[in-house]
């Protein structure tokens, strides 16, 4: 099998032994994205809703490094720290995604790296 590990300036550096997204033939597996500005390697300021656009944003600068977009997305896994999250979480996603939407997992954890309230990871199919 082919292999090939993606990575862009446009997305945060891995901040650990992962890659941004490797390439395995026509499908690409995204690693999760949390709301770290690629800039300054820092939490975007503000809240929930702050962290999953920037999330989102960083997810398809790893995207467009693959020469996707994100209507080749096919699934997704949302990470979130508080259910109560859940609906706010969900306006912001569906300014990324259109019709007809990815599948897609949301579960609850109890931390996530760098006090990520969310974190957004993919799977997209050329």
């Amino acid at each position: 099998m082919n292999r090939e590990c993606l990575s862009t300036a446009g997305a945060p550096a891995a901040v650990g032994p992962y890659s941004q997204a490797v390439r395995a033939g026509e499908t690409v597996y995204l690693s999760g994205q949390i709301g770290l500005v690629p800039e300054t390697g820092k939490m975007v300021d503000g809240d929930v809703s702050a962290q999953a656009g920037q999330a989102l944003k960083n997810l398809s600068a790893v995207l467009a490094a693959a020469g996707l977009g994100t209507e080749h997305v096919v699934k997704t896994v949302v990470f979130i720290t508080d259910m109560a999250h859940f609906p706010a979480v969900n306006e912001v996603y569906k300014t990324f995604f259109q019709a007809p939407y990815p599948a897609r997992s949301c579960v609850a954890v109890s931390a996530l790296p760098m006090g990520a309230l969310v974190e957004v990871e993919a799977i997209a199919v050329r």
